[in-house]
């Protein structure tokens, strides 16, 4: 695991039969499933205490899932659970697509050299890694700071399987679920609390990330004068989401809000936050006097979201280049006339006028 970035990783996927337990699930002479090995269940826990993700994928009957269910202390560790006969890859692909992560940010543990080689043949963005492995994978995140978004991420996904369960009960339209949801987005200048759970949006984030700014770099720029650093919070009648948006913005030139960096969690993608995030940002932009918005966009094959998002916001791309990013562009557009609304289902407010 030496130089695997810790940053990269956003779930474990772990198989069952020979891995989490010793022995084969199906092959048991009663419903009791076998008893899972204590030094993989501390595994776990450690990964979750630093705000990684936990799931399974495992090539055995899916009545094991079921059975599962009836030892909640050890099911409630992990989301999005896969228990079939199918390919282990189709499995992590399911995973990723129910968490909204790329499949890049998994890594399988698995004691099958077969199945970790079907994984790697097929997802060769997959880190695989043997059951004696996994202490080298702990290693990597041992003197990290977890911040407090990191400890409730895990709580979080889990109210996020809440959510996707009810909207898949919820009799109406898509819109008149997520109206129903009592969605709140609140945005402001970060407290000295929010700037590390902004670095790990900064090194998290790919799908919604506008330029793959590095958090020592966004940590610099924070601090230099001119430079402002904003948040965004959000709730809905599930619970808080927490922190799941950032904003660097370089106001050096009172008549220009540029920003180096936009960077939303995917755990909001497809509900209009990162929308509103950056209509609010062009609003307030606008309010202190600013004439023109400007954001820098390095494009990735993981960002396009984030780029068909600028453009429907009316950013297009200048002659301007950033200083030492050739492979970034920036995009503006002027601030007079309608700016863009955020989706009517989503309540947008000023921090500070919440705080009031």
């Amino acid at each position: 695991m030496t130089g695997y970035d810790p940053d990269s990783v956003k779930c474990v996927v772990w198989d069952l039969d020979g891995t989490l337990w010793d022995d084969i699930a199906v092959e048991t002479p009663t419903d009791e499933l076998p008893t899972p090995r204590p030094e993989m269940l501390a595994a776990i826990d450690a990964l979750a205490a630093r705000g990684v993700l936990s799931s399974i994928a495992s090539r055995s009957a899916p009545t094991v899932l079921d059975r599962l269910a009836g030892r909640p202390e050890v099911r409630e560790r992990f989301l999005a659970p896969q228990v079939s006969w199918q390919d282990k890859s189709e499995s992590l692909r399911r995973i990723a697509k129910d968490l909204g992560i790329a499949v890049e940010a998994l890594v399988l543990v698995d004691d099958s050299p077969y199945e970790r080689a079907e994984v790697e043949a097929l997802l060769p963005g997959v880190r695989t890694l043997a059951p004696q492995e996994v202490p080298e994978l702990l290693a990597v995140f041992e003197g990290r700071e977890v911040t407090a978004e990191s400890r409730a991420r895990v709580g979080r996904y889990r109210t996020e399987e809440n959510r996707r369960a009810e909207s898949e009960r919820f009799e109406g339209s898509r819109e008149e679920f997520l109206r129903w949801c009592d969605m709140r987005l609140t945005v402001g200048a970060a407290t000295p609390e929010d700037v590390p759970r902004a670095l790990e949006l900064a090194a998290r984030t790919h799908r919604l990330n506008s330029s793959g700014l590095t958090p020592d770099r966004l940590g610099e720029l924070a601090a230099t004068e001119g430079h402002e650093l904003y948040t965004a919070r959000m709730a809905d009648r599930f619970g808080a989401y927490g922190i799941i948006g950032a904003a660097l913005v370089d106001r050096t030139d009172p008549a220009v809000w540029s920003v180096p960096l936009l960077a939303l969690s995917c755990r909001v993608a497809g509900r209009g936050a990162a929308a509103a995030f950056l209509f609010r940002l062009m609003g307030r932009a606008r309010t202190a006097g600013a004439g023109t918005f400007r954001v820098t966009l390095r494009p990735t094959d993981a960002n396009l979201e984030m780029r068909i998002l600028l453009r429907q916001a009316g950013l297009r791309r200048t002659d301007d280049t950033p200083g030492g990013a050739p492979d970034s562009a920036v995009l503006a557009r002027p601030l007079h006339g309608d700016l863009p609304e955020p989706p009517p289902y989503l309540h947008v407010s000023d921090r500070e006028d919440t705080e009031a």
